[in-house]
């Protein structure tokens, strides 16, 4: 198992940041270009305690990764724990931190993964992907002012 943990200041509030977590479209431009997440069943696309939702994965959007699969154990404005896994890595377990700080947000990925042999090689990109990830959300929140 190994963790990736990055942490930023996000230049906006915390029910700000919780509200864009709360939108599917959020985590699709964050996540572009190292990753594409189209949903299994746009019918079932809300994250909230003890949901479910699936996504067809794909690295760089292009290269085929399986589907996957998020559970959600905690979902406030503090704090969103997610067991999440797909066929190349069962254990994606995320733990996100939003911590008030004045105007902006101290905002946490936490991300413990196994993925068997595949392990150092998927904490690899994951690094480079959570580095992306939280400068794009900088930039959609600077968008908004």
């Amino acid at each position: 198992m190994k963790t990736v943990c990055k942490t930023s200041v996000f230049p906006a509030s915390r029910d700000i940041v919780f509200s864009r977590l709360q939108e599917l479209k959020t985590l699709q431009y964050i996540a572009a270009p190292y990753a594409t997440f189209t949903p299994v069943d746009p019918n079932n696309m809300v994250w909230t305690m003890e949901s479910t939702t699936s996504y067809r994965f794909r690295l760089f959007g292009c290269i085929p990764f399986g589907t996957h699969v998020i559970h959600i154990e905690r979902f406030d404005r503090d704090m969103v724990i997610s067991k999440e896994q797909n066929e190349h890595v069962p254990v994606w377990n995320h733990t996100i931190y939003l911590k008030e700080k004045g105007n902006q947000t101290e905002y946490t990925d936490k991300v413990d993964i196994d993925a068997g042999w595949k392990t150092p090689f998927i904490y690899l990109w994951a690094k480079a992907f959570y580095a992306h990830r939280q400068k794009k959300w900088i930039k959609l929140l600077k968008s908004m002012r």
